[in-house]
């Protein structure tokens, strides 16, 4: 891709690298030319599309668009924007782009890892590009596109309020304190409808025959993490491991069949051992792919995120100015805020489920027509209700976490997560430990866990795959209906313009981008990685809480999975708005999620080992404290064994942290040698040695 800009942007760069803080002197020593024009005086390359309210004041548009240009030290980001033609029906819509030297620097800046001509993964710095650019590569293809996307969404969500700006313009009652970022508040405000990267489609459709197109080969994961980043990458990373593990219970399951049907005690077990040793090797699988990818030194002091805010001040770890905020306000809200408040909500919950089965117990004992006519209707309701109470809760754990102002975006989808995933293991799970240890009824138990895995997973794939395709034929067919009449109404529209930005180079009206904008503004948005995790967590809680019982489960998933992979792939190429990239070094928050249902495995099969003894004619020769003592015994070495694998099991192969070792040693002999030079300069400059004076006859 070319870097290509404008003839009238030429002097306005010009000006802006100028009054920029200066480039070092090692930058300009650089022998490699950059160029941020081509010959023929094309616009820019389209990166970021931008589309604004239709009502929004033409002196708010203004302010906004200024702050997007303007100098850094204005507190600008210093990007450049172009505009479509004005439509009224539209609204106002921008594409955005980055100078080559920019994109260099706030890469830098970014501390975005890149391959050098050795093949060593290291952070980038503009000084030593020549190292980096392979022979034959332009330094505009240096960056992939979707480091670009991130570099200009970065620049964008650090455009925040200067402490004169107490609002936005046209908008008195917006108001903005120092250090907001001001796209954020322009988003929840509804002043800016959408933002969103455009797709490589070339790039796309490659990446497409090499991953959903195929049936047995395996992931392209550097593939997906170039073109999505690395959330993406590492979730299906993540989702191909775990469904090769299943292949062991779904072998032990089948053989369940033929063998015996009394293996619940086996499959106590094995579940421990399987569990943890999938887990543990995973954490390891992902420090691995973390350390290729760059990502794995990330840490809590990282660059903050986007809705980040607090006074403006001198950041203690890289003494850039930078929003500051202290810990223990956050960890007050919190504690003692939002941990309450989610608790309650939970307790609701249960309460609200146990109260459905009291119901239908009821109606049970009534035994008269009408109230087995009404059985069903309290299941019904129960339905309704926990979908619309999971959408609210969705809303206002989001509402609480942005509340807490975590630093970066690790923290916040962190404590984000944490308050979804409580309150999804309730209304998912809550309904099966009652039937499990409260009526204790083993194949009841067994049908609802085989109804629950079979129907969620295929329903959950329909509404994946089979209603967006069905809803794009359709809309394929009705907007060929329209072009028609739309073309005559965009001309009509095009003469009647008002006109606003003058000052905004315009992209011309046969241009191909201002299709593929509108084209890929119609896509749904893809809702980041929390609903593909979750539904994984569901599943896997299906499979290791209550296995024992119903050892097919592990069979189930595995062919979901199967589906799922190639089905969550055609999703993202072929229906969502591309997603921004994201780097993240570990799965987060749901490899403690995991964990936590990994542990209470032991607890919940022992426990089913425990009724289904009991239940047994043939084990009246032990009594209840007897089974209760065996149950504490075999539970607490199941514990003992998870723990000894936890040890016994590295987070990191050998390789990485021999690797991580030659990194910190090299980092700090660079620092010693560069110290030794500086002292060697300072003694010479002040003393005179004899050995240093020209000798004399």
């Amino acid at each position: 891709m070319s870097g290509a800009f404008p003839v009238q942007y030429s002097t306005v760069l010009s000006i802006g690298i100028m009054s920029r803080h200066r480039i070092s002197e090692d930058r300009e020593k650089q022998s490699v030319e950059i160029s941020d024009e081509d010959n023929d005086g094309s616009l820019p390359q389209s990166y970021v599309v931008m589309r604004f309210d239709k009502n929004i004041p033409d002196a708010t548009l203004e302010w906004i668009v200024d702050k997007i240009h303007t100098l850094r030290t204005n507190g600008g980001g210093e990007l450049l924007v172009l505009k479509q033609p004005y439509k009224e029906s539209e609204g106002v819509v921008l594409h955005i782009s980055a100078s080559t030297i920019k994109f260099l620097e706030a890469a830098e800046e970014m501390e975005i890892m890149k391959c050098d001509k050795n093949g060593v993964r290291r952070e980038f710095t503009v000084s030593s590009l020549e190292d980096f650019l392979p022979d034959g590569m332009h330094v505009d293809d240096f960056l992939t596109t979707a480091e670009k996307q991130k570099i200009i969404k970065h620049e964008l969500e650090n455009i925040r309020a200067l402490p004169v700006e107490g609002c936005i313009p046209g908008y008195p009652q917006y108001t903005l304190y120092e250090g907001q970022s001001i796209l954020h508040v322009c988003l929840v405000e509804h002043l800016i409808k959408a933002i969103y990267p455009l797709h490589d489609v070339e790039s796309l459709k490659k990446l497409g025959k090499r991953w959903y197109a195929t049936l047995f080969d395996p992931q392209p994961l550097e593939e997906i993490r170039l073109y999505f980043g690395e959330a993406i990458a590492l979730y299906f990373a993540f989702l191909g491991f775990y469904t090769a593990a299943l292949v062991f219970p779904t072998f032990l399951g089948f053989l369940q069949l033929f063998v015996s049907h009394e293996t619940v005690p086996f499959f106590c077990v094995f579940n421990v051992v399987w569990v943890t040793v999938l887990l543990e090797l995973w954490r390891r699988r992902s420090n691995e792919l973390a350390f290729q990818w760059g990502t794995i030194g990330m840490t809590s002091l990282d660059e903050p995120r986007g809705n980040f805010h607090g006074r403006m001040g001198k950041d203690a770890v890289t003494g850039r100015i930078q929003p500051q905020y202290p810990r223990w306000k956050t960890t007050a809200k919190l504690y003692f805020v939002s941990i309450p408040i989610v608790i309650a909500c939970m307790l609701f919950a249960s309460v609200f489920m146990l109260a459905l089965f009291w119901v239908e117990d009821y109606m049970k004992d009534l035994g008269t027509p009408l109230a087995e006519q009404l059985m069903n209707l309290p299941s019904i309701i129960y339905s309704i209700l926990v979908f619309i109470i999971n959408v609210k809760y969705k809303t206002l754990a989001t509402y609480l976490t942005n509340w807490e102002n975590h630093r970066t975006a690790s923290q916040f989808d962190r404590h984000r997560v944490i308050k979804l995933i409580m309150f999804e293991f309730v209304n998912t799970f809550m309904s099966l430990f009652y039937i499990a240890f409260v009526k204790q009824d083993l194949e009841i138990l067994k049908t609802q866990l085989a109804t629950m895995l079979i129907v969620q997973q295929a329903i959950n794939n329909i509404q994946e795959v089979l209603i967006p395709l069905f809803i794009k034929k359709y809309t394929q067919r009705t907007q060929q209906n329209i072009s028609v009449s739309k073309e005559v109404e965009d001309k009509c529209e095009n003469i009647n313009s008002r006109e606003i930005l003058k000052h905004i180079p315009e992209i011309r009206s046969d241009d191909t981008r201002i299709a593929e904008a509108e084209k890929e503004d119609l896509m749904d948005v893809y809702e980041e990685t929390y609903d593909d995790y979750l539904e994984m967590y569901i599943q896997f809680g299906y499979v290791v809480l209550f296995s024992s019982v119903y050892p097919l489960a592990a069979f189930w998933a595995v062919v979901n999975n199967f589906v799922e992979i190639r089905s969550d792939a055609f999703k993202l190429c072929k229906f969502n708005r591309r997603p921004f990239s994201k780097k993240v070094k570990d799965i987060g928050a749901w490899q403690k999620a995991f964990e936590v249902v990994g542990g209470l495995s032991i607890l919940t099969n022992c426990g089913l080992m425990f009724i289904s003894f009991h239940q047994r004619k043939d084990a009246y020769f032990f009594d209840q404290l007897q089974w209760l003592v065996m149950f504490v015994a075999l539970e607490h070495c199941l514990l003992g064994i998870r723990y000894l694998l936890h040890i016994a099991i590295q987070d990191k192969p050998e390789w990485v942290r021999v690797a991580l070792a030659k990194k910190y040693h090299a980092s700090k002999q660079a620092l010693k040698n560069e110290q030794l030079l500086k002292n060697r300069g300072i003694l010479a400059r002040k003393f005179k040695t004899v050995s240093s004076r020209p000798f004399k006859s």
